[in-house]
């Protein structure tokens, strides 16, 4: 088979590494080249990618192609990007094309068979969480890219669920295939534990509770804080017992400013703290020196930052919506986010009962080991070769 696999979402020059859908694209691919030599692959770059940085692709049964991708911003954009586009994927005579992201549009005017990955269906679950010309723009080529594909791959039965009943697609075509997870990343870090805290302004003789995720609505950052204010009002009953910091760790997204604003608001300036987006390497003795990891989303269609808890040993409190529970299973202390008083609860079990987060630690720990990259690509190439 001729396998096409759009990976444009790796390394892009301009808009950054789409850090989930770059992550799942580049770790597809790896373990693909390394599980099937039999099979022709052509792995389509953004054109302004430079070669060196795509030399660990080359292998014998790889071809590399640069994507025709807004050379002609002056002259109709639209209209050139579907011509080459259409033109550039017909040339290789594939006989199937993934796109790993319904973002990475494939031109309407190409008629070969395509697989899209789906990775969630937040703008259309929760679409007061996002501005409204960033939901009309995702809905469009979402709903243009489910239209137009063969087959689906969806990261999780809950993301199956979701388009099977918003689109009416046919549950035949989907197949659910969970993301791998490459613990080979979090067994250690060279940066030592005081360097990080040092760097984020975190104290190093104060216990912290750790969110990692886009500072943004939803993410349910408000009724986070909203809850943290909550846990620290009985904490003072304690004597002291509980103490902790709320680290907010990960890059600014939509309203992030608001937030900032709530935590005055709340008299919470002293013990909220916003790092601001996180380097690989410091994850690990972000997460490894956290009491416990939270995470109250209102809507996940994977939750890798799950997975990244467990396998640091990182004991979890996470919503019980969406695809959360399925990744999660028992490995997590399941609160419902809507509810704060719920989220208040279940940090102050965490932070006064050291038992109870031994327990979720070592479920954390067999949870992970369910997911990983080589399965993720055995199954993603029975899919390929459905089309044989």
């Amino acid at each position: 088979m001729r396998i096409g696999i759009d990976a444009r979402t790796i390394l892009n020059p301009e808009k950054g590494e789409a850090i989930g859908v770059g992550h799942y694209t580049y770790q597809l691919i790896r373990h693909l080249l390394e599980i099937d030599k039999e099979n022709e692959y052509v792995l389509f770059f953004d054109f302004r990618v430079r070669e060196k940085d795509i030399k660990k692709f080359a292998r014998d049964n790889v071809k590399i192609k640069f994507y025709p991708f807004s050379d002609y911003k002056k002259y109709l954009p639209g209209a050139y990007n579907e011509i080459l586009g259409t033109a550039t994927l017909m040339k290789e005579n594939l006989d199937v094309i993934h796109s790993t992201s319904p973002m990475s549009r494939i031109p309407m005017g190409y008629l070969g068979k395509m697989i899209v990955t789906v990775h969630d269906l937040a703008v259309y679950k929760v679409p007061e969480v996002f501005p409204k010309l960033k939901r009309t723009k995702i809905k469009a080529k979402t709903s243009l890219m489910i239209g137009k594909a063969d087959k689906i791959i969806a990261v999780s039965n809950s993301t199956k669920k979701d388009i099977e009943n918003i689109f009416k697609y046919d549950s035949e075509k989907i197949k659910v295939i969970n993301v791998g997870f490459d613990k080979r990343l979090f067994e250690e870090s060279k940066l030592a534990r005081e360097k990080v805290l040092e760097k984020y302004g975190i104290p190093q003789d104060k216990k912290y509770i750790l969110f990692l995720g886009t500072i943004e609505p939803i993410k349910n950052i408000t009724k986070l804080l909203e809850a943290f204010k909550i846990f620290k009002e009985k904490c003072q009953k304690t004597k002291g017992k509980c103490d902790h910091k709320l680290i907010l760790a990960g890059k600014n997204g939509w309203l992030s400013q608001e937030y900032k604003q709530i935590v005055k608001d709340l008299g919470l300036i002293k013990d909220v703290i916003f790092t601001g987006y996180v380097v690989g390497d410091e994850l690990v003795p972000l997460f490894k020196n956290a009491d416990f990891f939270v995470m109250p989303s209102l809507y996940e269609g994977f939750g890798m930052t799950v997975l990244e808890a467990f396998a640091t040993g990182t004991p979890a409190i996470v919503s019980n919506v969406s695809s959360i529970p399925e990744v999660a299973g028992d490995g997590a202390y399941q609160i419902n986010p809507i509810n704060t008083e719920s989220i208040a609860e279940a940090m102050m079990k965490f932070a006064m009962d050291e038992n109870l987060k031994n327990e979720f630690r070592e479920k954390g720990k067999k949870q992970v080991e369910k997911f990983n990259w080589e399965k993720c690509a055995k199954e993603t190439l029975e899919v390929y070769k459905s089309f044989q």
